[in-house]
């Protein structure tokens, strides 16, 4: 797997960035900012606590006290069906009924893409994201691997 040139994260097709796919997101969108040297500035460490305070919401609530949007945020998570939750969700979709493996695969996804989503917002100093919106794209024609994008607007909130 290929790292980021600036900070040795691991990066893949659907997390690399910038020049020729070399950086990682939270990397190159540091070098856009302000040029080569900010992407060598190591990255700040985050506790589950301060990634779980950022608030998610799937519109604009009247009473958040919004006081800058900052940017659109995204988190993407690539998941297969192993080839038995494909045998048994074929049969559901056949005979009917739930495919109890399928759906607590897509709930774990769920899950993980939006914690990931509350990850890049607070990395970029935000309190909330509004407008949460999820996104299912199947990747194979076999219906074996899905992606699931989270995308919403991260914005600092009012804290007085």
């Amino acid at each position: 797997m290929k790292k980021c040139v600036d900070c040795g994260t691991e990066i893949g097709m659907l997390t690399s960035a910038g020049p020729e796919g070399r950086h990682c997101k939270r990397c190159n969108a540091a070098r856009l900012r302000s040029g080569p040297t900010a992407a060598a500035a190591p990255a700040p460490r985050l506790t589950d606590a301060e990634i779980e305070r950022v608030l998610l919401t799937t519109e604009v609530s009247s009473d958040l006290a919004i006081t800058e949007r900052l940017e659109i945020v995204t988190a993407e998570c690539a998941f297969g069906m192993h080839i038995f939750k494909d045998l048994f969700a074929e049969v559901r979709d056949i005979v009917g009924g739930r495919s109890a493996a399928v759906q607590k695969t897509m709930r774990e996804s769920r899950r993980v893409v939006l914690f990931e989503l509350k990850r890049e917002a607070r990395l970029i100093g935000a309190d909330a994201v509004v407008g949460v919106d999820l996104d299912y794209v199947e990747l194979s024609a076999m219906k074996s691997m899905v992606l699931l994008v989270a995308s919403g607007t991260a914005v600092r909130l009012d804290r007085s």
